[in-house]
């Protein structure tokens, strides 16, 4: 019973914790992110999200997000910070 306890504690966690937080390197996080900004219209300034995404469909510069959405970039801003992601 020691043994399985463990186990069975550590599978439980890994079931409650994301898929980002599980498999995502810091550029994943910041290519999910930004998609949604994208998808939302966004124009995007730096060299590099202009090279991931096209600015010929952006609109603005202050998108606005659903709930779902903004709670979608806080976790992965969070994930971001947890692990000390520098990708742009």
């Amino acid at each position: 019973m020691k043994r399985i306890l463990p186990a069975v504690l550590a599978f439980g966690l890994l079931g409650a914790m994301t898929g980002q937080t599980l498999a995502e390197s810091c550029f994943d996080l910041w290519m999910a992110r930004n998609t949604i900004y994208d998808d939302n219209g966004y124009c995007f300034s730096t060299e590099l999200a202009q090279e991931y995404f096209d600015n010929d469909d952006c609109w603005t510069r202050k998108p606005k997000f659903s709930k779902a959405e903004r709670r979608e970039i806080e976790a992965i801003k969070q994930e971001e910070d947890d692990r000390g992601c520098k990708v742009n």
